[in-house]
């Protein structure tokens, strides 16, 4: 299920990850009006769609590094670990869990082709600083995706810290998956699997989507 949900999130899991949004703009309206520029610029850039891993790093950097609240998902998929981490092993911890989304979002990225965003109606409340945006994936071919977000406030602009594809959510996926490798190692055998998948993702390049 895991290997499934991951395929799952590096085809779509990037749609709505990039740019900055004032805390005055309603979180949908954030996604959205994003998502809409990230899906052009994947579609229309033959770098990109080549699969030409520079640029797409470039693309991560640039928009979506900023505005993603890394830490916080670290912790929450840690759990009850991260309290037990000292400060050096949640440094490290934080920086190879985001290495690790950034290749993930690179290969979703990617894989962007003809899909199209649907977003749900939500009422936000300006005084919210926790909301959940809910979308779909619309592609030719098969069934939409369900994507939704969590996001949160931060001094005067969105974080996104969370994201669900097909019902389940990012952080909790991961939470069972660090569970597993900390029985086995600790904090510093989590560090370590990570830090070895990072490199092998970084060796194997970007795969690109079959052209429609």
């Amino acid at each position: 299920m895991f290997r499934k949900l991951l395929a799952a999130i590096v085809t779509v899991g990037v749609l709505g990850f990039a740019g900055a949004a004032q805390a005055q703009e309603a979180a949908d309206a954030f996604v959205k009006r994003i998502s809409q520029e990230v899906l052009e610029t994947a579609k229309s850039d033959k770098d990109i769609q080549s699969g030409n891993q520079q640029k797409i790093l470039e693309v991560v950097q640039a928009k979506i590094l900023p505005n993603v609240d890394f830490q916080r998902m670290t912790s929450l998929a840690a759990g009850r670990y991260w309290r037990e981490a000292t400060p050096d092993q949640q440094k490290r911890l934080t920086e190879e869990f985001r290495d690790l989304l950034v290749y993930t979002y690179a290969g979703a990225i990617a894989q962007i082709r003809d899909q199209q965003l649907e977003f749900r109606p939500m009422r936000n409340d300006p005084a919210d600083t926790e909301v959940e945006v809910r979308s779909q994936v619309v592609q030719q071919r098969g069934e939409p995706i369900q994507l939704n977000y969590r996001l949160s406030k931060a001094g005067n602009s969105w974080k996104i810290y969370d994201l669900n594809v097909l019902g389940a959510w990012l952080v909790e996926t991961y939470k069972g998956n660090f569970a597993s490798e900390i029985s086995k190692g600790g904090i510093d055998g989590l560090i370590k699997t990570l830090a070895e998948r990072n490199k092998r993702l970084a060796a194997g390049g970007i795969k690109t989507g079959a052209k429609s």
